[in-house]
Order: C-alpha cells, then structure tokens, then sequence
C-alpha cells in the first residue's frame, strides 16, 4: 500500500461525509462532550449524545458507528456502557472505544475488561493508555519489553508514541480494527499495516478535549470506510487543520473556535488530503 493509495482513500472518506451527513451517537466524557458534538459537526457528520442504557441500545440499532469514552464514568454506565457494546457487537456496527484514565479505579477497570469481547472496530487513546489495554486484555505480558509501560499521569501519557507501537498492533489483530495512538507524533496500524502521521500544534495539549473529539470524528468516518481508513483520516484531518488553526490565533482560547473552522473548511476540500505528513513503516 502505497501514500497515495492511503491518500485516495482519506479524499474518498471525507467526501462521503460531506455528502451523507451520518450520525455517529456517542456516550462520552462529560467534561469535553461539547467539543465532541462540534467537533464531528464540522466534520460533516451529525452528533448524539446519550448515556442512558435504553438509549444506547436504540442508537445501536439504527447508527453506522458509535462513540464510547470512559472518561468521567457515572455510575449508570455500569449499565449503558456493557449493554450498548453489546448490541452494537451483534448487529456489526463499528464500535470507537477511548479508554481514557485506564487503570483508575476499579469500576473504569471492569468495564474496560469487558469490552474485550466486543472487539472495538477502533481503539483511541495515548501511548500509556494503549499499552495498559493490552495488558489488561492479556494480550501482553508484564514480561515483555513492549509492555513496560511508565504509567499515565492521570489522563496524560508519560510513554513515547513508538513504545506503544507493538500493544497497537497486537490489539488490531486481536479485534481485526485498527488502533490509533496519539501523541506528538501519531500512531495508526491495523496490525500489518503502521502509519506515522505528522502535524497538529503546539496548542492541542492546552485544550480540554482533543483527544475525546478525535475519537468522537473517528466514528463518523467509521461510517463510510473501513476502521483503519477512518482512523488514518480522522488523525489526518486533525493535524493538517491544527496546522492551519495556529497560523490564526494567539492562545489556546483563540486556537480551539480557529480548530473548529479549520475542520469544517479542510474537509469542505477533500483533495486537501493529499497535504497529510504520513509515513508507512515498515
């Protein structure tokens, strides 16, 4: 597979979008649950926000994908989030999970232990939180290098983009996703296949919500392509119009509403794709 090829195929999801206009519900953190709706608003998908257990099932049945962050967990999530993973397993829709704060508490525990054998279509999160998924769903040993981990610092990672590479690879090959690591520079795999993907701001990290609504945009590709596809997009989209938004503001303050136009103007121009700073490893 070949840049271009990858490319081809972001240009494709983003139009698709635009076009479509598909909803992807979510149940997410509630801290940053506004920037997730707008955030995938200016995408060109359609947001729904939901964390009653009925609720969830009946989006289940009638989306193309759907959103799950562990974020701030309420204790009516011991319900909704095993009960919508569930219906969305057996109806085949696309499941985005981010695991955010793994390893805190243990009812965050449990329920993140369970979503292993709903095989999310995608996994989202930082380099700490991927490599504690692998480990929790054993799929890595405490032995192995690769699962030497530093820890999170909270919601924060303290782990390289790279150390987590091989907790990635085995997760999508578990779940047959793809699994996207955030950092500085990102991660994307399906598990045969690693992408590097390059850009974004030194403002990202300053705004509450970055990652939750990377997660949240994911799921609306994951509607028109495949989860690797979605993921590679959804990270592109995000870096090339982080890019441009820093050129248009002078704080984080300014940089989050520049971002928002940035992802709405970027994707009303799909072959802007083409500009995505990605590499394929080896």
């Amino acid at each position: 597979m070949t840049k271009n090829e990858l490319t081809a195929q972001m240009c494709e999801a983003v139009k698709k979008v635009r076009e479509h206009n598909p909803m992807a519900p979510s149940i997410t953190n509630s801290v940053t649950i506004n920037f997730v709706a707008n955030a995938q608003l200016a995408a060109g998908g359609s947001a729904a926000m939901v964390y009653l257990p009925d609720e969830g099932e009946f989006l289940a049945e009638v989306s193309k994908a759907f959103y799950v962050n562990a974020g701030t967990l309420l204790p009516v999530y011991e319900q909704s989030l095993p009960r919508t993973c569930k219906a969305l397993f057996e109806k085949g829709c696309p499941l985005v999970l981010d695991p955010v704060g793994i390893g805190i508490g243990s009812l965050r525990t449990q329920l993140l232990r369970t979503m292993k054998e709903y095989k999310p279509a995608v996994i989202r999160g930082n380099a700490s939180e991927i490599i504690a998924v692998a480990k929790l769903w054993n799929l890595l040993s405490d032995k192995d290098d690769s699962a030497k981990s530093k820890g999170a610092r909270g919601v924060d990672s303290t782990d390289e983009v790279l150390a987590a590479k091989e907790a990635a690879q085995v997760i999508a090959r578990y779940t047959g996703g793809a699994v996207s690591v955030s950092g500085e520079t990102d991660l994307v795999t399906d598990g045969t296949v690693s992408v590097l993907c390059r850009g974004g701001s030194r403002f990202l990290p300053m705004i509450t919500g970055a990652g939750c609504s990377l997660g949240g945009v994911t799921a609306v590709y994951c509607t028109e392509t495949s989860p690797f596809i979605a993921s590679l997009t959804a990270t592109s989209v995000y870096n090339i119009a982080a890019k441009d938004a820093e050129k248009n503001c002078s704080g984080p303050g300014t940089f989050q509403a520049s971002f928002l136009d940035s992802i709405y103007l970027l994707t009303t121009r799909a072959e802007r794709m083409k500009d995505a700073d990605i590499e394929i490893l080896s």
